[in-house]
C-alpha cells in the first residue's frame, strides 16, 4: 500500500507563512485574503514589477507623429 505524503507547502508571497497546496487552502498561494489584498495593492501601486524594458513611445495618436 502506498504511503500518503503530507501536502506540499509553499511560502505565502506576502508574509512567508507556510501554506499547504491543497484545494481547501482558499487563498493559495497566500495564507489569507489580507495577504492577497496586500500583494494586489503593491502591484497596483507599482511597487512590485516584473523586470523588463520600458516600451518605446508609439508616436501614434498622441500628436507626436511626423507630418
Amino acid at each position: 500500500m502506498a504511503e500518503r505524503q503530507p501536502p506540499r507547502t509553499v511560502p505565502c508571497p506576502t508574509c512567508g507563512k507556510p501554506v499547504p497546496w491543497i484545494e481547501a487552502s482558499r487563498w493559495r498561494p497566500f495564507c489569507s485574503e489580507r495577504c492577497r489584498l496586500i500583494d494586489l495593492g503593491e502591484w497596483l501601486a507599482e511597487t512590485r514589477r516584473i523586470p523588463g524594458q520600458e516600451p518605446a513611445p508609439s508616436g501614434g495618436r498622441d500628436g507626436d507623429a511626423a507630418s
